[in-house]
């Protein structure tokens, strides 16, 4: 995860124990819940929230800075990671 930094959270596609999350688009799914159509009329994804593919799983890329910008947006993602029992990385930091 060399890419990331450590401004940025990683929601993992993959439970604690291990299980892959379904169904497969959900971190498309979820960062399109908080998307804008723009005057072009295509879908932009918010700048603090984006869907990624790493190592072969899907995960959601949450920077930090949104947690003092929207703190009603950040707490539905740690809470959606946290309802359903996913992995949550803090790159620089030790799994959570």
């Amino acid at each position: 995860m060399s890419e990331l930094t450590s401004n940025e959270i990683v929601i993992q596609g993959v439970t604690t124990s291990g299980r892959t999350f379904r169904p497969s688009d959900w971190a498309e799914r979820l960062s399109g819940s908080l998307s804008t159509f723009g005057e072009d009329h295509r879908m932009n994804y918010s700048p603090h929230v984006r869907p990624m593919t790493i190592d072969g799983v899907k995960c959601v890329i949450v920077e930090k800075v949104l947690q003092q910008k929207q703190p009603a947006t950040f707490s539905f993602l740690m809470g959606f990671a946290r309802d359903n029992d996913l992995r949550v990385i803090y790159p620089g930091q030790t799994e959570s």
